[in-house]
């Protein structure tokens, strides 16, 4: 099982897990401890799935560039 501060291995897993975190959070049920570590960890997950959203828009606004003149380079995600 991976640790809590690994990232997810895709966007999806990310969102199903912060789901997950929010779902329980807003239970109410858990220790107030537990809820800190629950919501430190929804944080990472959703820095890291505005990253890979960034990263997303940034490849679309590549391949619908539609200037011939427009530099292009390779598309390299700073965040993997």
């Amino acid at each position: 099982m991976p640790k809590k501060n690994d990232a997810p291995a895709s966007f999806e897993t990310a969102l199903n897990e912060l789901e997950h975190i929010v779902t329980r959070l807003e239970s109410g049920n858990l220790p107030l401890e537990e809820a800190l570590n629950e919501f430190e960890r929804g944080v990472q997950l959703a820095r890291q799935g505005q990253v890979k959203l960034q990263q997303a828009e940034q490849r679309v606004q590549i391949l619908l560039s539609d200037s011939e003149d427009a530099k292009t380079t390779p598309f390299t995600p700073d965040a993997e």
